[in-house]
């Protein structure tokens, strides 16, 4: 692909983020998070984008990912409780003021911190959730219109490609992420409605059956999750509390909803492995009882993962069910990507942690204790892992214990 070419793509992928995914109004600020200086080209689009629809001010918030790695490597071991706290301050200000929109950008070297101390990694983290608390609250009750999108970041390519020079890796990632993200057909914004319409119907159907639990059979997985009364399936758009409409996820090929935090009995096993923290957990099984997480398993990464869970109470326990036919074209590309992005809608997932205050009806004017009440889980967590295969049948559970397939051999059922 020629620079030109590349650039030409990047201001389609800038465009349908601005007007799909974020849906820009005239007035409001616009926050980019996650950004890495390599990534420049694609905001400098995203922020044209974004003015050209009449957003006032465009803030990119670049970081230096290598930054993390030297910070646990050479700082003083009392000092991983710090935080830049006038970040979170100044971002809740301009959400309060309610003109605020907000973009994440993904795609961070999954290998990180591979080698790192387990313990700073941990306590680093859970700085990290604590301060970015309020914030996490704000996105899980849709305060804003917010979006997540990926970049081809250099590491990132070499290790979905690692057969390929730099260069060509990341051009192929590159490649992928257009594609899955519908930036190479000749109108995005329009594949994108259409494959919006598809995915709202679906939701739709399971909306309309309101079942109250799901029960999950595959190699490895015998599980079962109960629906709350009052459950919302959720796809691809969203209403913001500021009346815009957004798609919070591009790509996205899920329908998802709340799961009840006190009814979740068996054992699921990962389908694919989850890259979190800048560490990969591979090959792992997690055991509930009563909606809580009892035992963890993993060939690599099983420290990580209970570091996780032991984050708080919350991180025992299931904030969100989301189904993906196995059929699914980022499933089609038959590689990872090891960035939960991509991979969860390549398969069905789960998220432990955090619920989204948006998938209970009526959720979000609930405090935390009558959430908690109604079924939502509270965490500072919110951490999605794939269990989804061409293996797996899953049933919807009616109230009277009647069941009917939902999928079969990994697709739709109906």
């Amino acid at each position: 692909m020629s620079d030109t070419s590349h650039q030409a793509m990047l201001a389609k992928y800038a465009e349908a983020v601005v007007n799909v995914g974020l849906n820009i109004r005239a007035g409001q600020r616009l926050i980019i998070r996650g950004a890495l200086p390599q990534f420049a080209p694609l905001t400098r689009e995203i922020a044209k984008s974004a003015y050209k629809a009449g957003a006032k001010y465009v803030e990119i918030l670049f970081a230096d990912e290598e930054m993390t790695r030297i910070r646990i490597q050479h700082a003083p071991a009392d000092s991983f409780d710090e935080f830049p706290v006038w970040q979170v301050q100044g971002m809740l200000n301009l959400i309060e003021e309610g003109d605020a929109a907000m973009l994440s950008i993904a795609g961070a070297n999954p290998d990180l911190l591979n080698g790192l101390d387990i313990e700073i990694i941990g306590k680093m983290q859970q700085a990290q959730l604590k301060n970015w608390k309020p914030i996490g609250e704000k996105i899980s009750s849709n305060a804003v219109n917010w979006c997540v999108i990926a970049a081809a970041g250099e590491a990132w390519a070499q290790k979905v490609f690692p057969d390929l020079p730099l260069e060509e890796a990341q051009a192929k990632l590159w490649q992928a992420i257009f594609e899955t993200t519908r930036i190479d057909r000749p109108d995005p914004v329009a594949a994108w409605n259409e494959h919006i319409v598809a995915l709202h119907e679906r939701a739709a159907r399971m909306q309309a059956k309101q079942y109250s639990a799901l029960h999950y059979a595959a190699p490895g997985t015998d599980f079962t999750v109960g629906l709350p009364q009052g459950h919302l399936w959720i796809s691809a758009q969203s209403v913001a509390q500021n009346g815009v409409t957004f798609t919070a996820n591009m790509p996205t090929e899920e329908v998802f909803t709340l799961p009840d935090r006190f009814r979740a009995d068996g054992v699921i096993s990962a389908t694919f492995p989850l890259s979190y923290g800048g560490s990969l957990i591979e090959d792992f099984q997690i055991r509930f009882e009563n909606g809580q997480i009892t035992k963890v398993s993993a060939k690599k990464g099983e420290a990580v993962l209970e570091k996780l869970i032991a984050t708080d109470e919350g991180s025992r326990r299931l904030g969100e069910i989301a189904l993906v036919p196995a059929s699914s074209p980022i499933a089609k590309r038959g590689h990872l990507f090891y960035n939960t992005l991509f991979d969860e809608n390549a398969s069905c997932h789960i998220a432990i942690g955090r619920a989204y205050r948006f998938t209970l009806e009526g959720g979000d004017a609930l405090n935390d204790e009558e959430f908690t009440a109604a079924g939502g889980n509270v965490s500072l967590n919110h951490v999605d892992f794939m269990v989804g295969s061409p293996q797996m049948d899953i049933d919807g559970i009616a109230a009277d214990g009647t069941r009917e397939p939902v999928m079969r051999g990994g697709e739709w059922a109906f």
